[in-house]
């Protein structure tokens, strides 16, 4: 896919999404970007936190995609104050819908169009009717599997159930999933990154074995790997989740899949620290996110690491 503009989706006002934004846009690396950047979310915010911030960016105010220009920040203007929820003035979620349903028009007008959306406050904007962003987007645009990419170009990872409580687990890993998400994992690996990815699959259960007669690795997990190893995807596995991050094993495989996120994703972030972004696969468009959350404890005080926004970056300059 020929990439050549990143739509960035403000989200949450009091994150540090803006501070990181602005480390990138003050380096070298977005001097050299060949992208055009177009940002959708409120001016008078963006122009507060350039003050706060106090470095010298400059923005370029537009209508359309078509008024963008290369090497300046191009801004689409939504208004917060219209949007936010008058009865909790920490729930923006009306202006971070009106954000994304503007990313999306733009997305399905323009193909060559990528997505970049900060973190969001998931209990106040998502209200429990989803668990993440990725199947919110999902449902936003008609997509049937989704799949979450947690991206270093070292090693990534891929939980086959994405926010779920450990209590509903094993009820949701089957076949058929597995056999979905992981061929939509090496296919978006062939045609983003020209890779035929070595894969690597996890077990549910400790040492994967159970006291019961036949565990999911059994019934569910094996049958699947074969299956995908008759369609000559280069994988391998179930392995024991406890011993498998290990440093011939991270060295070898490009994708790690588990059955559950932090099963995961701890050990990824343990590695990589912020160097991730979460990509979903699936939907009609490339979308990437950092691999962090708001943290608004943090807002204001400038000193958070940029390294997610660097990767993603990065990433987009691949592809």
């Amino acid at each position: 896919m020929n990439i050549n503009h990143i739509l960035v989706v403000m989200t949450e006002p009091k994150s540090i999404f803006l501070e990181i934004l602005f480390k990138y846009f003050i380096s070298v690396d977005f001097k050299r970007n060949k992208k055009k950047i177009s940002i959708i979310g409120d001016s008078s915010l963006f122009k507060k936190e350039i003050k706060k911030s106090k470095y010298k960016i400059k923005f370029n105010n537009i209508l359309d995609l078509k008024d963008s220009k290369k090497n300046f920040i191009n801004l689409i203007d939504i208004n917060i104050s219209k949007n936010s929820q008058k009865s909790n003035n920490n729930d923006f979620s009306n202006y971070i819908s009106e954000c994304f349903d503007k990313s999306i028009s733009i997305l399905k007008k323009n193909t060559n169009v990528a997505l970049l959306n900060g973190p969001v406050n998931k209990k106040n904007f998502l209200k429990k009717k989803y668990l993440g962003v990725t199947e919110y987007l999902a449902k936003k645009t008609n997509s049937k599997n989704p799949v979450m990419l947690i991206y270093n170009e070292k090693l990534s990872v891929s939980p086959i159930t994405t926010h779920l409580p450990i209590k509903y687990v094993s009820k949701n890993i089957n076949k058929s999933k597995i056999i979905k998400k992981i061929k939509s994992i090496n296919n978006f690996f062939v045609k983003n990154l020209n890779k035929k990815p070595k894969i690597a699959v996890l077990g549910l259960n400790p040492h994967c074995e159970t006291v019961e007669k036949t565990g999911e690795e059994h019934k569910e997990i094996i049958p699947a790997i074969k299956q995908l190893k008759s369609a000559r995807l280069n994988i391998t596995g179930p392995f024991s989740a406890d011993t498998f991050f290990i440093k011939k094993n991270i060295d070898y495989y490009d994708v790690v899949v588990g059955m559950y996120h932090d099963q995961v994703l701890t050990p990824l972030k343990t590695l990589y620290n912020f160097n991730a972004i979460n990509i979903t696969i699936g939907l009609p468009f490339i979308r990437v996110s950092p691999d962090h959350g708001p943290n608004s404890s943090m807002y204001g005080k400038n000193k958070s690491d940029p390294s997610s926004i660097f990767c993603a970056m990065d990433f987009f300059n691949k592809i």
